[in-house]
């Protein structure tokens, strides 16, 4: 048999198997390690599961107190008059107002900013920019708040001639810095994750760089974009010591964002020290934490649902 038969040999039997020692060593390793990977996801989900349990044990009692009905659209919150009065309307819509006009300044900015690190920015640049934005999301929220509080709240005041720099719009703009990690970085995830094929096509028909930004890997990328913006939507929501800060705290309901307002984790975080536990005060918090739990769930899942489209888009 010549070299060349005996090649063609060994390529047709494959690989040698590995010793039996190694299979087994192995194959105990891959247990293990899916061992390992399934008990963290049971945690993660029991210990979602357990808080979700926790806020309705704690917060439905006051339905006992005040219909449902009465408690989402009431104006009214006096937790320590008598009688008690109870509606989280106020917060509500403060939590709307908020988180609508900090993603309307988190949006373009961050959209802009994936797709010059994606498309434009040298590879070093990019090395260097990517990871300081990401590092951005570490900053605790009270010395974001802290910020808002010293440098932007005068600056609003003085430019939009307010009574007060502690209203909605300072706390929306917080939220937007505080929400630009996470848009960035996901964006300009789906920015490369959209196929080279598109962008030499586009510049095959004579587009230009921007214009094959704008056109094309936009509207290609365009589920990883939203995916990043309900992620960053999903960070205002959650936000409690920023908004404590700078939002202003009134209990009205705000019709303009630049007046003060206090937004439901703004609510809870205020308040539950002050309430007797198991007393009305403390389970309408829980309450309010019930409504703002399944409103950021909502959000992620969205998220989560839209990336999944994108992997399965662009997937091998």
């Amino acid at each position: 048999m010549s070299i060349l038969e005996g090649r063609v040999e060994e390529i047709r039997r494959g690989p040698a198997p590995a010793p039996k020692g190694l299979q087994r060593r192995a194959r105990w390793g891959e247990r293990l390690v899916e061992a390992f990977v399934r008990l963290n996801g049971v945690v993660a989900v029991a210990v979602l599961i357990g808080i979700f349990v926790l806020l309705v044990a704690e917060g439905v009692p006051i339905l006992r107190y005040v219909d449902l009905w009465h408690f989402f659209t009431g104006s009214k919150w006096y937790p320590v008059s008598s009688p008690p009065t109870f509606g989280m309307l106020p917060f509500f819509v403060a939590t709307l107002w908020v988180t609508l006009v900090a993603t309307a300044i988190a949006l373009p900015l961050g959209v802009a900013a994936a797709a010059y690190l994606a498309e434009v920015a040298p590879a070093v640049v990019r090395e260097m920019v990517k990871p300081l934005i990401e590092l951005l999301a570490g900053v605790p929220s009270v010395v974001v708040g802290f910020i808002g509080l010293l440098v932007l709240s005068p600056l609003v005041r003085e430019v939009l001639h307010l009574p007060t720099g502690l209203n909605g719009l300072t706390a929306a703009i917080m939220l937007a810095f505080m929400s630009l990690p996470v848009i960035v970085s996901v964006s300009e995830d789906a920015l490369t994750a959209v196929p080279r094929e598109y962008r030499e096509a586009s510049y095959a028909l004579g587009c230009t760089q921007w214009q094959t930004i704008v056109h094309v890997l936009i509207p290609a990328a365009l589920s990883g974009i939203t995916a990043a913006v309900m992620l960053g939507i999903g960070r205002a929501i959650g936000e409690t010591m920023t908004v404590l800060v700078v939002a202003g705290g009134a209990l009205a309901i705000p019709s303009s964002i630049t007046e003060p307002m206090r937004p439901m984790t703004a609510t809870i975080a205020a308040e539950i020290n002050n309430a007797v536990q198991g007393g009305l005060q403390y389970q309408a918090l829980f309450a309010i934490g019930v409504v703002l739990f399944l409103l950021t769930f909502l959000v992620n899942l969205i998220a989560d649902v839209v990336l999944e489209r994108q992997k399965r888009r662009f997937g091998p």
